[in-house]
């Protein structure tokens, strides 16, 4: 039985922004030391046994994981989840055009010295693919400007794909948004916390977009807006669009952001990009879930987890877990989304943030 759409909604304080970008690895001090020169720091650890990680995460092996935090942020962490026995090697560097696909993006203040380490990375033989950098105007796309009179205003953006991080980085210009990304400016590539991340579905319907809003109480801020091979050098290139393809992309808020105030909008933002069914899409599930190496897993941190639990056990969710506890500790259960993604949520009991 599915739970119906009008049912009364979360209370907005109920959850926040993506929490967590969960990535597999064998190797945690390689990829600490990676996230390090983005800003991000060591936090708690914590491990299950293979049976407690196959009661959570429906995986049979025995699992370490080492939270990273990133300055004051409540949202855009990462988690390395280190596998004793991996199921299989993740996305690797595959094409974003596939459903399955999981990327993390944030804000950076200094896009041209990360496309440096790119070249680099590539000069040294390497595994890595990236894009040059972009001009996108993300809002107000009407607005016609006078180049060399008045502010240019849009960003700059790169995609990078190594074997175990998936991340498109932006860098803004003309404009700011204060709760959009915290820059930790002592970082080595001056980054902020995770700021959106972004998964690819087909689904003409839209029937499985409603589950984000009507169970998990998220904010739909932007629905049905249209990207094509036409209109964008960097969709083209980064999400490996051919002449005539198109994809819409919905976007899934922190209940505390804004759909009308652009100053009040919140980081931690979903994007969900909706490729046409008639379109030949790779299927990746089996290689973006927990247990794969590579990003893998998206959490959020939820008040009332109970009441989550009964939401998601009644609608059209699949593979529900028990509630039970994680590696840190934290009450949990996990899921997977009529879309097809899995989804872990964290009970919390404490006062959101500010980040």
């Amino acid at each position: 039985m599915e739970v119906s759409t009008t049912m009364t909604q979360v209370q907005p304080t109920s959850i926040e922004g993506i929490y967590e970008v969960c990535i597999g690895t064998q190797d945690a001090l390689s990829q600490i030391q990676y996230w390090q020169q983005f800003g991000y720091r060591i936090g708690q650890m914590g491990e299950l046994s293979a049976t407690a990680a196959n009661q959570l995460y429906s995986v049979n092996s025995a699992l370490h994981s080492i939270r990273l935090y990133h300055q004051d942020a409540d949202h855009g962490l990462i988690r390395l989840m280190v596998w004793e026995n991996p199921t299989n090697e993740g996305l690797q560097m595959s094409s974003m055009k596939g459903k399955g696909n999981r990327w993390a993006t944030a804000l950076t203040a200094d896009l041209l010295t990360i496309l440096n380490h790119a070249q680099e990375a590539t000069a040294a033989g390497l595994p890595v693919n990236y894009t040059h950098l972009h001009w996108e105007i993300i809002y107000n796309k009407e607005r016609k400007s006078r180049p060399f009179l008045e502010t240019a205003v849009g960003v700059r953006e790169m995609m990078l794909l190594q074997p175990l991080t998936r991340q498109v980085l932006f860098q803004r210009f003309g404009y700011s948004l204060p709760n959009y990304g915290q820059i930790n400016e002592s970082a080595f590539f001056k980054t902020s916390q995770i700021t959106h991340m972004g998964m690819v579905i087909q689904d003409d319907s839209k029937e499985t977009l409603c589950f984000y809003e009507d169970i998990l109480g998220l904010l739909r801020t932007r629905d049905d807006v249209e990207t094509t091979y036409e209109s964008s050098d960097a969709a083209r290139q980064m999400f490996d669009l051919q002449p005539g393809e198109r994809f819409l992309v919905t976007a899934f808020d922190d209940p505390r952001s804004s759909k009308s105030d652009l100053q009040a909008v919140r980081s931690g933002r979903l994007y969900i990009l909706r490729f046409p069914e008639a379109m030949q899409l790779a299927d990746c599930f089996e290689k973006a879930k927990p247990g794969c190496l590579g990003m893998s897993l998206y959490t959020y941190r939820v008040k009332e987890l109970e009441e989550y639990f009964n939401r998601v056990k009644v609608s059209a969710a699949r593979s529900v877990t028990e509630i039970t506890g994680n590696e840190f500790g934290e009450t949990s259960f996990s899921f997977v989304a009529p879309d097809g993604y899995f989804w872990t949520l964290i009970g919390f009991k404490g006062v959101w943030g500010v980040g």
